[in-house]
């Protein structure tokens, strides 16, 4: 079984000052142990990107952009990535009219849109009610700590 794998997880996979790096840790060698295949998006790379380079007094980690093209480098060898896909737009149009998306929010639709297209049914994300509202669309939304 394929996960959608959140950038809050492939964050915790890389800094170990992160409070979430141990439970990333044990759910990420936990579910691979089982099969399950770790896959991200291009979006999740470019917000990993964004909040790694973010100064820490603004909520990131204050990274440079060769350090963190380096945790990048080491997260592309970890979890493939799903392919771009133009299935993805209609899906998203569709999603955030009938959930009423509204401001950031269309990011975690966009994700959702993606594991649609794709005919993913998991995520593995901390942020577990930004994406409740989708179960409707068969989505499953696994937080690490639980695994």
């Amino acid at each position: 079984m394929i996960y959608l794998t959140d950038t809050n997880v492939l964050l915790g996979a890389v800094y170990r000052a992160d409070a979430r790096y141990s439970s990333v840790q044990v759910a990420v060698h936990k579910l691979w142990a089982s099969g399950h295949e770790l896959q991200t998006t291009f979006q999740n790379f470019a917000e990993f990107w964004n909040v790694s380079t973010r100064p820490a007094n603004r909520n990131g980690f204050g990274n440079t952009s060769a350090q963190t093209d380096t945790s990048l480098r080491y997260i592309e060898s970890l979890f493939p990535l799903l392919p771009d896909s133009p299935d993805v737009y209609p899906v998203w149009r569709q999603l955030v009219a009938k959930y009423k998306v509204l401001g950031v929010q269309v990011h975690d639709a966009r994700l959702v849109a993606a594991m649609i297209a794709h005919n993913v049914k998991h995520i593995l994300t901390f942020n577990v009610t930004d994406f409740q509202r989708y179960t409707d669309e068969g989505i499953e939304v696994v937080n690490p700590a639980t695994v």
